[in-house]
């Protein structure tokens, strides 16, 4: 079993920044890939980034440029860097870590980007 906790939603203007902690616990041996989703109102769950335990990363085209993922195996903690914030933006953002056949998730963090 893995534990995933978010951390560091909150309200923050447009143009605004935020950072989002992933801390991970339990199985964390099975992890290759953590990622970023995020569920807007009224829409499907997205993925937004991504990040292999080897560094490699991607993003969905809203936000690349905008957001970075990072991790840190030391602490077993993922991070989502989210620079020049946009309304639209604002979600439920989930962690988790994707496997063969499902995937374990956080509780999710809410962002709210005011314009």
């Amino acid at each position: 079993q893995v534990q995933l906790v978010e951390s560091g939603g909150g309200l923050v203007q447009a143009g605004g920044s935020l950072r989002l902690s992933c801390a991970a616990s339990g199985s964390i041996f099975s992890i290759n890939t953590m990622a970023w989703y995020r569920q807007a109102p009224g829409k499907q769950r997205e993925s937004i980034a991504a990040i292999t335990r080897g560094g490699s990363t991607s993003y969905a085209d809203s936000v690349k440029g905008r957001f970075t993922i990072s991790r840190d195996n030391a602490k077993s903690t993922v991070y989502l860097q989210m620079n020049n914030l946009k309304p639209e933006d604002t979600a439920v953002y989930y962690c988790a870590a994707p496997l063969p056949g499902g995937a374990y998730w956080g509780q999710g963090t809410q962002v709210t980007v005011s314009s």
